[in-house]
This record gives structure tokens, sequence and C-alpha cells, in this order.
């Protein structure tokens, strides 16, 4: 089949397609995004008819530095700049007031917008080019698995752009953690690639309050989200799941190496970390459900981790994930 979109480590494309109000594919330290000029009502539809994603589904706005965020947000608290000054570049999302100039379409018609810094030398260069932020959720189909890596985004839409940017294996491998704040106050609403220990280790404890509701009030907040098309199970007790589901193909993803006899018939089995380190867990995870999806499983079925750290954030994902 030929190909339309180009993988390519020119930038200067990538800001010809922006200025041309198309999208492209953005490598972030998080996962790679299908990013458009923000200020664009165009450009902005054209990211959610690729996405198939509904409008009440907020996007996130990027931005080079922390100097530009004045330009995008109002009434910015001071917890949200001790955040800033401690995790920018990097995956922290801040859900703020919103300035008159960012289009409703990005906010869903609320009154905040979420915005951040990513921390990928790609992504930076891109938005130091260019006098405009980018809108810039992840790059597949909605409710499908987040890409990590350029071919996962050409797979998606190799026919639908023209541009995606190499930029390497996303290194945090899941979304930003997203806070948003009440009088003052931090609320994590979407858990991410900054555990809540390190949030409470910058401002104290903070409430949580990433639980599926109606009202989307921050991307990542849906009921069913980065599912694969493998029926997909999380299990806190992997026997009683292999026991309820004989009769299956079953792939397996496993926290750490595990030691005990597996049957010939499960040996779709990966890891997502051999030494039970959280960081490279979540940096494999999407990574590791989109080789299992590519199996022809009946099932796949994932092993719950400890409820700590990015364990927490890998669970929420999985959770979404299972959802039929």
């Amino acid at each position: 089949m030929k190909h339309n979109a180009i993988i390519t480590e020119n930038i200067q494309l990538a800001i010809d397609e922006l200025l041309n109000n198309n999208v492209i594919g953005l490598p972030t330290e998080t996962v790679y995004g299908l990013a458009a000029n923000a200020f664009s009502h165009s450009s902005i539809r054209k990211i959610f008819q690729l996405k198939n994603r509904p409008l009440n589904n907020p996007l996130i706005v990027h931005i080079p530095s922390v100097d530009h965020l004045e330009k995008i947000a109002t009434e910015i608290p001071e917890n949200a700049r001790l955040l800033a000054e401690k995790f920018w570049p990097g995956p922290l999302t801040l859900l703020l007031k919103k300035h008159a100039s960012i289009p409703d379409l990005v906010t869903a018609n609320k009154p905040t917008v979420a915005v951040r810094v990513p921390n990928h030398p790609v992504a930076l260069e891109l938005l130091n080019s260019i006098d405009f932020p980018l809108v810039a959720p992840s790059a597949n189909p909605y409710t499908t698995i987040s890409p990590t890596q350029s071919s996962h985004v050409l797979n998606y839409f190799d026919q639908n752009l023209n541009v995606i940017l190499e930029g390497g294996k996303c290194e945090k491998g899941i979304e930003s953690t997203i806070v948003g704040f009440s009088e003052g106050s931090a609320i994590i609403y979407r858990l991410g690639a900054i555990s809540v220990e390190q949030i409470e280790e910058v401002l104290g404890e903070v409430e949580v309050r990433n639980e599926t509701s109606h009202e989307i009030l921050a991307p990542g907040m849906a009921v069913k989200h980065y599912s694969p098309k493998t029926t997909l199970i999380l299990s806190e007790n992997i026997q009683e799941s292999i026991d309820a589901n004989q009769h299956k193909k079953i792939g397996f993803l496993f926290f750490t190496k595990r030691n005990e006899h597996m049957d010939a018939k499960y040996m779709a089995l990966e890891f997502l970390s051999e030494k039970g380190d959280y960081a490279e867990a979540s940096q494999n995870l999407y990574a590791k459900l989109h080789m299992l999806d590519a199996m022809d499983l009946d099932l796949i079925i994932v092993e719950k981790l400890p409820n700590i750290s990015l364990g927490r954030s890998i669970n929420d994902r999985l959770t979404r994930a299972s959802k039929k």
C-alpha cells in the first residue's frame, strides 16, 4: 500500500503543514500527539474528526515555556506556579481559567483551559519556531491505545496525515498528570506520568478526583479509554482469570518477571518491567498493549500493579482499557 504520511525529522515540513492549517504527528515525552494551531478553528475541527473525539472532551494546549502561560490562562494560583516551577518542561498539565483568546472549541465551552510545556527536544524546537501554541491530544482514534512510537501513529493515520515528526520512543509512555485548582487548592483530575506522591512533595496532601463522571472536566476522564481491540481483563488473581477463560487464546501482561509455570497455550507473555521499576513499566505499557493486540488473541489478561507511585496511574489506564 502506498503511504501518504512521511515520518521525518524535518521541522520545517511540520511548520509548513501547521501554517496550512493541517494536522501533524508530534512526539512528546508522554505519548505522540495530533498537533494543530490552537488558534485555528478549522485545524482543531480536523483533530476532532480524525480522532472521532466527542466535542465535549477538551484538548491540551502546548506552549514552549512558562513565559507563555499568561497568554493562555488567567488567575494563576500560587500552587500552580509552584508546580510549573518544579515540573515544567514535563508531563504536568495545569487546568486554569482560560484567556479570552483561546477558542471555546479547545476547552469544550468550559471556562478552564488545560496547558503544559512538553519535555521533548523535537516538540520544544517546533514550539519555539512558531508564534502560536499547539493543541495536541494523543495521536490515536478515540478510546484506542495511545501511541508511543511514530510507527503507531503511521498505523492509525497513514492516509490522513502528511507529516509525522520522528522523536523516538516516548520516555514517559503515559499521558501527563492533570491538576486543577479550587480556591487555590490543587485537585488531580487525571493520574499520569507524575505520581500523586511527587505532587504532594511540592504541595502537601492533594485531592484526587479522576473518577469518571458524566461531565468531562479534563482529557482522560472518559469511562472507556486506551483500549485494545482485543478484550482486556485487569486481574488481581491471575489463576482465577485463567480458570474462567480456559478455552481462550490468552496473552498475559505482568508487572514484573514471574517464575510460576505457565501453560504453553499461554505463551504470549510480556512484562512491563522485569525488575519491577514503575517508570519503566509506564514507558512500556502502551507499546506492550499494541504488541499483544496484534497477536490475534481472544483475551489479554493484565496483572494489576501495586496501587502506589506510577502503579496507580497505570492501573487507571488499564481500568479504562478494560471497560466494554
